[in-house]
């Protein structure tokens, strides 16, 4: 018979986390890790593949763990030469996701050998068909980390029975709204394209998890994940959906701050509060040349303060165009006093969250979306490639932002100044939009505060851990 002290004897649950390459994927596993350590109270090792695909990841490791000295870190040598077939040489990352998944099997003795012994393994979505299997090996559960909109999983998961032909302009899953064939990432027309492919021979495995984790928050998107729970939205079963976003930055829990952060937030302090535009288009898109200067044009035409975080290639490690060239002759000359347009990372949650910023320009990758409804700022959609026209669709339905689907996807079409700048004006004066993103922001906060929804999802997932340990330790 167990001793009334083994409840307090018990060790906390010991975690392993794997993230895939991109800043995309890399963020909220890095914000979920610390989670776990601090309000957890769990024992993590966080797998850092190596090497990076850019500087920004390698960068954003080194900050990591010299702030969070308690995490443990597992680094995972890739083999470059690892690919045993020929995949989209034009994007290193997909190149690195496929490069991972099919070195996951020289994991293995690594996680077998940590002490104390893994509770769970929490891996990226990208590399779960390989990670359900190790997890197999080691008798441990698996919890899928997915890094979209709960939106998203619903189209993801619904792809290996979705008749993407005929004449009809919009896909049914079953309990939500149709989706817009046009709001689909492209490669899901070829069955070929390695994007597909990989994700269908991923989504397989989501059945086998435990659960599945999403950045997201039940009121921002109730009536999906409400959906994807009560395993009407597919034929594939997916396991409990639980939301825990949005997650927190983990650097503003450690005090930190970007080296460069003290300049412009400095220039931001000295802006009127909400009179400024974000513009930024993510980690992982470079526009061309034309249309950065379209850009710039709709800038100046719209009279308005502005931001810009530019990036003159997919890579930051071979960006070295300079910001004169891309801006053009006398753009930064011309706006000196009204703007600030920078090149390389930022940390965009000191952005959004200062209170100059009225609006944001944005892509709607995932993890901007979050931030942004955290800090309740309206969005002007722009989205360019992946998942991000269905996630606009989500910033749309809250009501935090407006989308031109006249744009199209990115590179689609040259959208020209005038165009932007009317927008732009039209977003930052849109009073409605204002409120609302108020009242999204105040639903973010509380899902983490007391009993919040997100706090609660997580706690219960550790409690559950906690009992299989103490189980264990019983018998």
């Amino acid at each position: 018979m167990a001793n009334s002290d083994d409840s307090h004897r018990i060790q906390p649950p010991h975690i392993a986390l794997l993230p895939c390459a991109g800043m995309g994927h890399l963020i909220p596993f890095l914000r979920l890790t610390a989670l776990l350590a601090s309000r957890g109270g769990c024992t993590v090792t966080l797998v850092t593949p190596n090497p990076t695909v850019s500087a920004a990841e390698s960068t954003h490791f080194s900050t990591f763990f010299s702030t969070h000295p308690h995490i443990n870190r597992l680094q995972f040598q890739i083999p470059t030469n690892s690919l045993t077939e020929p995949i989209n040489k034009t994007d290193p990352f997909f190149i690195r996701w496929s490069q991972i998944s099919q070195s996951i099997h020289l994991l293995s003795p690594l996680l077998s050998s940590l002490s104390p012994p893994l509770s769970a393994i929490f891996s990226d979505f990208t590399a779960s068909m390989s990670l359900s299997q190790v997890a197999d090996r080691l008798s441990v559960p698996y919890y899928v980390v997915f890094t979209s909109s709960a939106r998203f999983l619903s189209l993801a998961a619904t792809l290996p029975s979705l008749d993407l032909g005929g004449t009809n302009d919009y896909v049914e899953i079953p309990d939500l709204p149709p989706l817009a064939k046009s709001s689909l990432p492209p490669p899901f027309f070829d069955p070929n394209h390695f994007f597909t492919s990989f994700l269908l021979s991923n989504i397989q495995s989501f059945s086998r998890a435990k659960g599945m984790f999403l950045n997201t928050f039940e009121k921002f998107e109730s009536e999906t994940i409400t959906a994807l729970n009560n395993g009407r939205v597919l034929s594939l079963k997916l396991p409990p959906v639980i939301p825990v976003g949005p997650l927190e930055p983990f650097n503003v829990e450690n005090g930190e701050k970007s080296e460069t952060g003290s300049d412009y937030v400095l220039w931001l302090d000295g802006q009127s509060d909400g009179s400024v535009v974000y513009v930024s288009f993510g980690s992982r898109t470079a526009m061309s040349k034309e249309q950065i200067r379209e850009i710039g044009d709709g800038l100046e035409r719209s009279g308005c303060a502005f931001f810009w975080v530019l990036k003159g290639s997919k890579v930051d490690k071979e960006d070295t165009v300079g910001i004169e060239e891309l801006l053009g002759e006398g753009f930064i000359e011309r706006t000196k006093n009204r703007g600030v347009a920078v090149k390389g990372w930022v940390e965009q949650e000191e952005i959004l969250s200062h209170p100059a910023i009225g609006g944001f320009v944005s892509h709607c990758g995932w993890n901007s979306v979050m931030e942004t409804a955290r800090h309740g700022v309206p969005v002007l959609a722009w989205p360019l490639h992946g998942d991000q026209k269905v996630n606009a669709e989500v910033v749309v339905t809250a009501g935090l932002g407006m989308w031109v689907r006249e744009w199209g996807w990115g590179g689609e079409r040259l959208v020209r100044g005038e165009e932007i700048g009317e927008k732009i004006r039209e977003m930052m004066s849109d009073e409605k939009l204002r409120r609302r993103g108020k009242e999204i922001g105040d639903e973010a906060r509380k899902a983490w505060e007391g009993s919040g929804c997100s706090q609660k999802a997580l706690t219960e997932v550790i409690d559950a851990l906690k009992r299989t340990n103490l189980a264990a330790t019983i018998s």
